[in-house]
């Protein structure tokens, strides 16, 4: 399993405010191109956002089920990504400070991605991840600073 950890400079439920809206998944999700729908019940348990990932025009389209809610602590998701299969990742947060530690981890469970060893595939999965918090953060981060400001 891939583990990241970032701090945020925002409150939990900043960093949830983003999670709460699937509409934003492919602004923070390395690979995720675009959203085609969102369950009406998202962030339900069993709701899905229905995505595309690659690049044009190879798109691909699948979907993403929300397995877990206990907002604003924690969140697990089955993403699938077929022909390259399916992962679980869990999003954990705790608050830090004037801040918060965010704590996500993710792993193949699913199809070709499962058969690349985990010394090669943990690597991958936590370069792309950085990058994802990255992303994560500068929302959630935005969005409190707005909040503040308003």
């Amino acid at each position: 399993m891939a583990t990241n950890y970032r701090m945020m400079a925002c409150a939990p439920e900043d960093l949830f405010n983003v999670l709460t809206d699937g509409w934003l998944f492919p602004s923070w999700v390395v690979g995720a191109a675009r959203i085609r729908d969102v369950d009406e019940s998202w962030p339900a348990e069993g709701s899905k956002l229905y995505h595309s990932f690659g690049m044009w025009p190879m798109l691909l389209d699948d979907t993403t089920t929300l397995e877990e809610w206990d907002a604003p602590h924690h969140v697990k998701l089955r993403a699938r990504g077929w022909p390259m299969g399916e992962a679980f990742v869990q999003i954990d947060v705790k608050p830090r400070g004037e801040g918060c530690i965010v704590r996500m981890i993710e792993d193949a469970i699913l199809g070709p991605g499962r058969i690349v060893p985990q010394f090669m595939r943990d690597p991958m999965i936590h370069m792309r991840n950085t990058e994802t918090l990255h992303r994560l953060a500068y929302m959630a981060e935005g969005r409190a600073r707005t909040a503040v400001a308003a």
